[in-house]
């Protein structure tokens, strides 16, 4: 039977206590500030990919609210 993976509460530990910063295959875990992930950086980076998931989620609901209001301004003009 393969090993459990590390839980969230035990890699967080392990990471307080300072003996490994290193995920398992080699990764390694850098902590940034929230200036730093809210930063506009360009190209394929983890704060394009937070913006970009932002914006997608401004553009859904923007999309949702004008279709909603459009068929609540047409069923009030219909009836």
């Amino acid at each position: 039977m393969a090993p459990a993976p590390n839980s969230q509460a035990q890699l967080e530990s392990e990471l307080d206590s300072g003996l490994d910063s290193t995920l398992p295959g080699g990764i390694e875990i850098i902590e940034v500030g929230p200036e730093e992930i809210n930063a506009w950086k360009r190209g394929f980076t983890p704060q394009a990919e937070i913006w970009n998931g932002r914006l997608a989620m401004l553009g859904l609901s923007i999309g949702l609210g004008v279709l909603l209001f459009g068929r609540l301004l047409a069923s009030l003009t219909a009836a």
